[in-house]
């Protein structure tokens, strides 16, 4: 795991968190998959705030140099993911979230306080 992965979580938390995400959650995952170094999990209360929590992480990652990889999903989406390589950002509806349960999937992964993490 690199300090640029920590700050690519850390950027995402805090563009879904300017737009009100609710429950975000940041999973470390780098010592039990090769998938990524951290997942970022958050939900919307309706279409249009998904979309703006959409929008607002491709904004700030975009300014801060990182490029997404690839997005599954759009704006009238209920999940959305983007692949940002070492770190993928989950965004779902209320419903889609306890539904699909990620955090138990991942249970084995670690959560990590976003206040715990040092801005690199």
């Amino acid at each position: 795991m690199s300090n640029t992965s920590a700050k690519m979580a850390m950027v995402a938390y805090d563009a879904l968190d300017e737009k009100l995400g609710e429950d975000i959650e940041i999973l470390k995952i780098d010592e039990i998959s090769v998938i990524a170094d951290y997942l970022v999990i958050a939900n919307g209360d309706n279409p249009n705030q998904i979309r703006a929590m959409l929008e607002q992480v491709e904004q700030r990652m975009m300014e801060a140099g990182f490029n997404t990889k690839r997005i599954e999903g759009n704006a009238k989406s209920t999940w959305i993911l983007m692949d940002y390589g070492d770190v993928i950002v989950h965004i779902f509806s209320r419903e889609d979230r306890l539904f699909y349960d990620l955090e138990r999937i991942w249970r084995d992964g670690q959560k990590i306080e976003r206040g715990s993490m040092t801005d690199v």
